[in-house]
Protein backbone atom coordinates (compact mmCIF):
# COMPACT_ATOMS: atom_id res chain seq x y z
CA UNK A 1 0.00 0.00 0.00
CA UNK A 2 1.06 3.53 -0.67
CA UNK A 3 1.63 6.18 1.97
CA UNK A 4 -0.48 9.37 1.79
CA UNK A 5 2.57 11.29 0.53
CA UNK A 6 2.73 8.90 -2.46
CA UNK A 7 -0.62 10.15 -3.78
CA UNK A 8 -1.04 13.08 -6.10
CA UNK A 9 -4.74 13.80 -6.52
CA UNK A 10 -6.70 15.72 -9.11
CA UNK A 11 -10.27 16.92 -8.73
CA UNK A 12 -12.39 16.04 -11.77
CA UNK A 13 -15.63 18.03 -12.20
CA UNK A 14 -17.86 16.34 -14.77
CA UNK A 15 -20.61 18.07 -16.80
CA UNK A 16 -21.52 20.71 -14.21
CA UNK A 17 -21.41 23.32 -16.97
CA UNK A 18 -24.68 22.25 -18.48
CA UNK A 19 -27.72 23.67 -20.26
CA UNK A 20 -30.08 21.08 -18.70
CA UNK A 21 -32.07 20.98 -21.95
CA UNK A 22 -33.09 17.33 -21.77
CA UNK A 23 -35.81 15.15 -20.28
CA UNK A 24 -35.74 15.65 -16.49
CA UNK A 25 -33.20 18.46 -16.93
CA UNK A 26 -34.93 20.68 -14.36
CA UNK A 27 -34.83 17.87 -11.80
CA UNK A 28 -31.11 17.33 -12.37
CA UNK A 29 -30.50 21.11 -12.30
CA UNK A 30 -31.99 21.32 -8.79
CA UNK A 31 -29.72 18.49 -7.66
CA UNK A 32 -26.70 20.04 -9.40
CA UNK A 33 -27.30 23.30 -7.58
CA UNK A 34 -27.09 21.38 -4.29
CA UNK A 35 -23.74 19.94 -5.39
CA UNK A 36 -22.11 23.33 -5.95
CA UNK A 37 -21.35 23.93 -2.26
CA UNK A 38 -19.55 20.63 -1.50
CA UNK A 39 -17.76 20.67 -4.87
CA UNK A 40 -16.60 24.25 -4.28
CA UNK A 41 -15.36 23.28 -0.79
CA UNK A 42 -13.32 20.48 -2.36
CA UNK A 43 -12.12 22.81 -5.10
CA UNK A 44 -10.95 25.38 -2.54
CA UNK A 45 -9.01 22.69 -0.64
CA UNK A 46 -7.40 21.49 -3.88
CA UNK A 47 -6.41 25.05 -4.81
CA UNK A 48 -5.02 25.64 -1.31
CA UNK A 49 -2.72 22.63 -1.68
CA UNK A 50 -1.87 23.34 -5.34
CA UNK A 51 -3.51 20.15 -6.60
CA UNK A 52 -5.05 20.30 -10.10
CA UNK A 53 -8.74 20.88 -10.77
CA UNK A 54 -9.97 19.61 -14.13
CA UNK A 55 -13.38 20.28 -15.64
CA UNK A 56 -14.54 17.82 -18.30
CA UNK A 57 -17.62 18.77 -20.20
CA UNK A 58 -19.90 17.94 -23.08
CA UNK A 59 -19.22 20.07 -26.15
CA UNK A 60 -22.88 20.65 -27.17
CA UNK A 61 -22.01 20.10 -30.85
CA UNK A 62 -19.93 23.28 -30.76
CA UNK A 63 -16.65 21.30 -30.77
CA UNK A 64 -14.85 24.23 -29.17
CA UNK A 65 -12.75 23.73 -26.08
CA UNK A 66 -13.39 27.36 -25.27
CA UNK A 67 -14.84 27.87 -21.81
CA UNK A 68 -16.60 31.16 -22.63
CA UNK A 69 -18.27 29.67 -25.70
CA UNK A 70 -19.55 26.67 -23.72
CA UNK A 71 -20.65 28.84 -20.77
CA UNK A 72 -22.55 31.22 -23.06
CA UNK A 73 -24.21 28.33 -24.88
CA UNK A 74 -25.32 26.75 -21.59
CA UNK A 75 -26.54 29.93 -19.89
CA UNK A 76 -30.33 30.03 -19.50
CA UNK A 77 -32.81 30.59 -16.64
CA UNK A 78 -32.49 26.96 -15.46
CA UNK A 79 -28.67 26.81 -15.49
CA UNK A 80 -27.66 30.37 -14.60
CA UNK A 81 -27.31 29.99 -10.82
CA UNK A 82 -25.37 26.75 -11.20
CA UNK A 83 -23.00 28.24 -13.76
CA UNK A 84 -22.39 31.29 -11.57
CA UNK A 85 -21.57 29.04 -8.59
CA UNK A 86 -19.41 26.40 -10.29
CA UNK A 87 -17.50 28.16 -13.07
CA UNK A 88 -13.83 27.29 -13.43
CA UNK A 89 -11.11 29.47 -11.96
CA UNK A 90 -8.36 30.80 -14.25
CA UNK A 91 -5.90 28.09 -13.10
CA UNK A 92 -8.33 25.20 -13.64
CA UNK A 93 -8.11 22.93 -16.67
CA UNK A 94 -11.05 22.62 -19.07
CA UNK A 95 -11.54 19.73 -21.51
CA UNK A 96 -14.46 18.89 -23.78
CA UNK A 97 -15.59 15.30 -24.21
CA UNK A 98 -17.54 13.75 -27.09
CA UNK A 99 -19.29 11.00 -25.10
CA UNK A 100 -20.08 9.91 -21.56
CA UNK A 101 -16.60 9.15 -20.24
CA UNK A 102 -14.17 11.94 -19.40
CA UNK A 103 -11.45 9.73 -20.92
CA UNK A 104 -13.05 8.74 -24.23
CA UNK A 105 -11.68 10.84 -27.08
CA UNK A 106 -10.06 13.40 -24.74
CA UNK A 107 -6.59 14.38 -23.60
CA UNK A 108 -7.44 13.66 -19.95
CA UNK A 109 -5.19 10.62 -19.49
CA UNK A 110 -2.24 12.43 -21.10
CA UNK A 111 -2.82 15.49 -18.90
CA UNK A 112 -3.04 13.35 -15.75
CA UNK A 113 0.22 11.58 -16.61
CA UNK A 114 1.92 14.91 -17.30
CA UNK A 115 0.73 16.20 -13.92
CA UNK A 116 1.86 13.00 -12.16
CA UNK A 117 -1.65 12.29 -10.86
CA UNK A 118 -2.52 8.84 -9.48
CA UNK A 119 -5.71 9.54 -7.48
CA UNK A 120 -8.88 10.97 -8.99
CA UNK A 121 -11.56 12.65 -6.91
CA UNK A 122 -14.55 12.57 -9.26
CA UNK A 123 -17.59 14.79 -8.89
CA UNK A 124 -20.48 16.01 -11.01
CA UNK A 125 -23.44 14.77 -13.00
CA UNK A 126 -24.94 12.43 -13.79
CA UNK A 127 -23.66 9.94 -11.27
CA UNK A 128 -25.22 6.96 -13.00
CA UNK A 129 -23.96 7.90 -16.46
CA UNK A 130 -20.98 10.21 -17.03
CA UNK A 131 -19.46 9.92 -13.54
CA UNK A 132 -19.87 6.13 -13.58
CA UNK A 133 -18.46 5.73 -17.11
CA UNK A 134 -15.53 8.02 -16.26
CA UNK A 135 -14.85 6.09 -13.06
CA UNK A 136 -14.88 2.81 -14.99
CA UNK A 137 -12.33 4.16 -17.45
CA UNK A 138 -10.19 5.56 -14.63
CA UNK A 139 -10.23 2.22 -12.83
CA UNK A 140 -9.12 0.40 -16.00
CA UNK A 141 -6.23 2.89 -16.19
CA UNK A 142 -5.29 1.98 -12.60
CA UNK A 143 -6.08 5.29 -10.92
CA UNK A 144 -7.18 5.21 -7.30
CA UNK A 145 -10.68 6.65 -6.98
CA UNK A 146 -12.58 8.78 -4.54
CA UNK A 147 -16.15 9.68 -5.50
CA UNK A 148 -17.69 11.67 -2.62
CA UNK A 149 -21.34 10.63 -2.34
CA UNK A 150 -22.43 14.23 -1.70
CA UNK A 151 -20.67 15.52 -4.85
CA UNK A 152 -22.56 13.56 -7.49
CA UNK A 153 -26.22 13.35 -8.47
CA UNK A 154 -28.49 11.69 -11.01
CA UNK A 155 -32.06 12.35 -12.11
CA UNK A 156 -33.17 9.48 -9.90
CA UNK A 157 -31.73 9.14 -6.39
CA UNK A 158 -32.06 5.34 -6.45
CA UNK A 159 -30.02 5.18 -9.67
CA UNK A 160 -27.38 7.41 -8.11
CA UNK A 161 -27.16 5.18 -5.02
CA UNK A 162 -26.79 2.10 -7.22
CA UNK A 163 -24.01 3.77 -9.21
CA UNK A 164 -22.20 4.73 -5.99
CA UNK A 165 -22.50 1.14 -4.71
CA UNK A 166 -21.06 -0.17 -7.95
CA UNK A 167 -18.18 2.31 -7.85
CA UNK A 168 -17.45 1.33 -4.25
CA UNK A 169 -17.81 -2.45 -4.63
CA UNK A 170 -16.46 -3.00 -8.15
CA UNK A 171 -14.11 -0.06 -8.75
CA UNK A 172 -12.81 0.06 -5.14
CA UNK A 173 -13.74 3.75 -4.87
CA UNK A 174 -13.90 5.55 -1.57
CA UNK A 175 -17.35 7.20 -1.53
CA UNK A 176 -17.09 9.06 1.79
CA UNK A 177 -17.74 12.78 1.66
CA UNK A 178 -15.13 15.46 2.10
CA UNK A 179 -16.83 16.49 5.36
CA UNK A 180 -16.71 12.87 6.63
CA UNK A 181 -12.94 13.13 6.15
CA UNK A 182 -12.90 16.26 8.33
CA UNK A 183 -12.24 18.45 5.29
CA UNK A 184 -8.80 16.92 4.90
CA UNK A 185 -7.72 15.87 1.42
CA UNK A 186 -4.99 13.52 2.63
CA UNK A 187 -7.48 11.52 4.72
CA UNK A 188 -9.32 10.75 1.47
CA UNK A 189 -6.32 8.80 0.17
CA UNK A 190 -6.38 4.99 0.35
CA UNK A 191 -4.30 3.54 3.18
Amino acid sequence: MKNPQDYKPALIIIDMINDFHFHHGKILAEKALNLTKPINELKAAFHEQNFPVIYTNDHYNLWKADLDTIMNHCRNPVSERILDEIQPSPDDYFLIKPKHSAFYGTALNTLLHQLGVNLLVMTGIAGNICVLFSANDAYMREYSLHIPHDCTASNDDHDNENALKMMKNVLKANISSFSENNYNISSMFPS
